[in-house]
């Protein structure tokens, strides 16, 4: 592949972690708005089926952020290789360690927040 191509490529790994945070983040601040104005009192089915919500979207949001992630790891090592590398190719691959912020980070504050939730719901 051509560095022009793995350029590409690194873009469209981060506009797919980027987008993958977009809706378990709506879904978690639109949670906490609604526990302000009285979800907590909510019907029991009503509480599970929100927890349910959070979870299925956060599982499906963290699996296409991991995802996206190692691909773009693969990418920077591929870039590392090619000759004669652009400023803006060494800088991806220079960056490479701070892809794991994706990889563990993210999902683990997702899974901090979704506890907290939980036990605002139930508790």
């Amino acid at each position: 592949m051509s560095e022009y191509d793995l350029l590409s490529l690194w873009a469209k790994a981060r506009l797919h972690v980027i987008v993958s945070q977009l809706a378990p983040t709506f879904l978690l601040i639109v949670t906490v708005a609604l526990l302000v104005i009285g979800l907590d009192e909510a019907s029991a089915a009503v509480r599970v089926a929100t927890g349910g919500i959070l979870l299925a979207s956060g599982v499906l949001g963290a699996v296409a952020q991991i995802s996206s992630a190692n691909e773009a790891l693969a990418i920077a090592d591929d870039l590392k290789t090619v000759p004669d590398a652009s400023a803006v190719s060494r800088r991806i691959v220079a960056q490479r360690p701070w892809v794991n912020v994706v990889r563990f980070v993210s999902p683990t504050i997702f899974v901090v927040i979704y506890l907290a939730l939980l036990w605002e719901l139930f508790l």
